[in-house]
């Protein structure tokens, strides 16, 4: 779970309050969050792509800037490592005992993410590779990525809140905030490709 890791320290923020929760199960209010969550920032890409060519897909603002379909492909790829990285702790024992150590409240995660004041070098297993056969293909498989997610959250019976592992540097979180941080992602580079197509040069 190296890149997890890595990801992880990369994009959130420092400086976070402590905050010692206690142990709880995952709750069909707290399902309900999440999937909306993931619906609502998949939903806001899609709605800020559709309709654009490929001059406007690959446009970038400057040579050394991301175009929008690289920041997909970005979302994309930072998604696949989190899912990996979910799975791969959802099947490891329950330990509840551990989320007194848990130092970030889910809104406080969200924030941090989101905020695109504070900036970030990505991974380099998370840089866009542009490995698709085009920008439709790369959409398509951002969506078809994102859909299965919502589905296991709908359907699992995994107990999200009680498989809790320890960051080397944030401290500790749980499997259902390491969702939260899938969707919060999402919308800090939607935002970031919102800037490009308010970029003057944004062709037309």
């Amino acid at each position: 779970m190296k890149k997890l890791w890595l990801l992880l320290f990369i994009v959130v923020g420092a400086g976070i309050a402590a905050f010692r929760p206690p142990v709880k199960k995952v709750v069909r209010d707290d399902k309900t969050l999440l999937i909306s969550q993931l619906q609502q920032t998949r939903d806001n890409l899609l709605k800020d792509v559709e309709g654009l060519s490929d001059a406007q897909l690959e446009y970038k603002t400057a040579p050394d800037r991301w175009s929008i379909i690289d920041c997909v492909e970005h979302i994309t790829l930072v998604e696949k490592s989190i899912m990996e990285g979910e799975q791969q702790l959802v099947q490891q024992p329950l330990n509840p005992d551990k989320r007194k150590e848990i130092k970030i409240t889910d809104e406080q995660l969200i924030k941090s993410v989101e905020d695109r004041s504070h900036k970030a070098k990505a991974p380099d297993f998370a840089i866009p590779k542009h490995g698709y056969s085009s920008d439709a293909e790369a959409i398509k498989n951002f969506t078809e990525q994102r859909n299965k997610l919502i589905e296991y959250v709908t359907n699992t019976n995994d107990d999200l809140r009680n498989h809790v592992m320890d960051h080397p540097f944030l401290g500790t979180i749980d499997a259902y905030q390491l969702l939260l941080l899938d969707a919060a992602h999402t919308n800090r580079h939607t935002q970031q490709l919102e800037e490009v197509k308010a970029d003057a040069g944004f062709p037309k």
